[in-house]
Formats: structure tokens, sequence, C-alpha cells
């Protein structure tokens, strides 16, 4: 969506804070011996206790409140039985609802003691969203974003997921336009001012290729390489864009 009004804007910072807050109780939660159901659980008290809704629920049916994805697990991951390990890498993805108006964050949790594989590539993940968020203004080609994430991500030595990207956001999950993770030559998208999307590097220790899970929802990396995962929602400006989903 593009913000019109001060209102709309006060809205999304509302849902925004509401969703950086589930965020970070999941992420304090990450711990070994923990299941991914039970750091679902510690956020759907959250979202309820702010008088939100689980987005993905509500738009998608999806079978959780949040998407927990665990080591090769890229995105999409369902919360269950799953106890986590020491090294674990583990992608929280929220995306919460209130009042009509939608945010979506995510970031990577390394269960301690934490890998040197595992510490370099949620790194690297959100050095790339920095250095999109550094090109992300008014009148810029949305590419630009794409191709400063993958030339992070190719420097590091490890691969952009291109199947998923950033998206528009706001009224529902998923909006136009789409910002990939890569440099697309045909991409003729420019970001304006107003606009709410959400920049998101996805990306592997390996290839980048994935494939869905037998449960219909999880992405897995085809060679089973660790993925990360790094995001937040924002409002385009004509300088640093306007980030919505932090406290």
């Amino acid at each position: 969506m593009t913000i019109r009004t001060d209102n709309e804007l006060d809205a999304l910072r509302a849902v925004g804070r509401i969703a950086a807050e589930v965020l970070e109780a999941m992420r304090r939660a990450v711990r070994p011996g923990i299941t991914t159901a039970e750091i679902d659980r510690v956020a759907r008290t959250v979202i309820e206790t702010r008088g939100a809704r689980s987005a993905p629920e509500l738009v998608y049916k999806f079978p959780a409140a949040t998407c927990i994805s665990v080591n090769d697990e890229v995105v999409h991951g369902v919360p269950g039985l799953r106890v986590l390990q020491p090294g674990d890498v583990v992608k929280l993805d929220v995306t919460v609802e209130k009042d009509g108006f939608m945010a979506d964050t995510a970031c990577t949790a390394i269960v301690e003691p934490r890998s040197a594989l595992g510490r370099r590539l949620a790194s690297c993940a959100k050095q790339a969203f920095e250095a999109a968020l550094a090109v992300a203004k008014a009148g810029q080609p949305i590419s630009r974003a794409g191709r400063a994430v993958e030339e992070v991500v190719r420097s590091q030595g490890f691969s952009v997921i291109r199947q998923l990207c950033g998206h528009g956001i706001g009224r529902t999950i998923h909006e136009d336009p789409e910002v990939p993770n890569f440099f697309d030559p045909n991409h003729r998208g420019v970001f304006e001012e107003g606009m709410v999307l959400t920049i998101e590097p996805i990306i592997s220790a390996g290839s980048g290729r994935t494939r869905k899970a037998g449960d219909g929802w999880t992405l897995k990396t085809t060679d089973g390489s660790l993925a990360a995962h790094f995001e937040h929602t924002m409002a385009i400006t004509r300088g640093r864009p306007v980030l919505l989903t932090l406290r």
C-alpha cells in the first residue's frame, strides 16, 4: 500500500511495534531443548495480549501463529514437536494484523553455542538488508536494492534464494511491488514516497535452490545447506526509509 494519511501511518507503526515485540519474545525463547511449537505459543500469547491476529492464519490458513524454520528449512516452517539443538540456525518470521493493517518482520537466531558458519550466514543476511536499505529511496529503481543484496551475499561466498523476495504490504500480506534479492534488469518498478514494503534477504550457504517439504508449507534447500533470513517492514521516503517494525 501507499500511505495517504497520518492515521494510516500511525496504524502501521502500531502494528509494526506489535510485530517487533512478538519477534523479540520469540528470539529470547530460543534455547536448547525448547520445541518450535513452544516458541510459537510464546508468540501467540503476545499477539493476543496486544489485540492483534496472526496474519498467516488469517490470510492463508497457515497452521500456526508464526513461521519457524530450522537449519536447511528456508521459510514457512510449521512449528511443531521439533526440539532445538545447540548450533541450530532458526529463522523466526512474524506477520501480524491489527485494525486492518499488517506488518512483517523476521530474523535469524542461532542456538548457543553458535557455529562459525551460522554466525557468518546470519550476519550476511543482515548486512545485505542494510545495503538495500541504503538505496531504497523514492525515485530510485527497485532493482538497485536487489543489486545491493546480491553483491553483499556473493562477496561473502553465499547464495541468494532467488525465488523469494520482499513485497508490498499493508492491507494484506503480499501486495505489489515485488522486491527481488538480486539484480533483475527487467524489473521496471520504482520506489515511491509513502510506499510500504518489506526488504528481506533470504540466503543460503549452498546453491540457493529449494524444494517444498512434505507438509506442503516449508521450503528447504535442496542440498541441505543452512539458510538465513532478515526482514523489516518500512515506509519509503526521499531519504532513509522509516522502519515500522521496531519497538
